[in-house]
């Protein structure tokens, strides 16, 4: 004989009343963009073709928007965060970055955590260096400027040699054009050569560099 066993499950549903209270959740969106913000700030934002006359009777909720570009005073914010806003308020001008950064004593001291955030999100490129806790912002700044200028003077000189060397000068006429010594011409020249028929100034400069490591 086969027993059979049945079960019931019991939902207990707790009511409120009036005197129960609820706790309220505040949620923010953080927008850590270097761009101005346009998408929707409230639900309405997002209707399509909507009755007017129902629009009073549909909740509109909206956003708890935290915008760098839109923050106008940050002395209220007391943590690390406030150095990663400023930075993101003035990724896209570098005349702007390098004021903030110069005249904030914060930012001489900057938590690693903070600079790795700045480079992820403002698309900066802060040298850390792996044992430091602490970085200098501004300093750290100053000397990519510097680094960013000697690449871009290399760079120049590569692109004419490339155009003297595509007239068929030689290494000689090249570094007198150039008032360069010869030693520093012949090492491009011949890098630029193993790029032919391209001539990729980048990739002239990386096999530069590589070489140079292997010397």
């Amino acid at each position: 004989m086969t027993k059979h066993h049945s079960s019931a499950t019991i939902s207990l549903k707790r009511e409120f009343t009036k005197e129960d209270k609820l706790i309220p959740v505040i949620t923010i969106t953080v927008y850590l963009g270097t761009k101005e913000w346009d998408g929707p700030r409230k639900l309405s934002d997002m209707f399509g073709d909507v009755d007017e006359e129902l629009l009073p009777f549909i909740p509109d909720y909206r956003i708890n928007l935290l915008a760098p570009r839109e923050i106008t005073d940050f002395t209220g914010f007391r943590t690390s965060i406030r150095q990663l806003f400023e930075v993101l308020q003035n990724a896209y001008d570098k005349e702007k970055m390098q004021e903030v950064l110069q005249n904030d004593e914060k930012f001489s001291k900057v938590d690693r955590e903070t600079v790795e955030a700045i480079n992820l999100f403002a698309g900066t490129d802060i040298d850390i260096d792996e044992k430091e806790e602490v970085i200098d912002m501004c300093k750290a700044w100053e000397e990519q400027k510097n680094e960013g200028r000697e690449l871009g003077e290399r760079q120049k000189i590569i692109s004419l040699v490339v155009k003297k060397l595509q007239k068929d000068k030689s290494v000689a006429e090249i570094a007198d054009d150039l008032e360069e010594k010869e030693e520093v011409i012949a090492s491009i020249y011949e890098a630029a050569l193993s790029m032919k028929p391209d001539y990729d100034v980048e990739k002239i400069y990386e096999l530069l560099e590589k070489n140079k490591k292997l010397a």
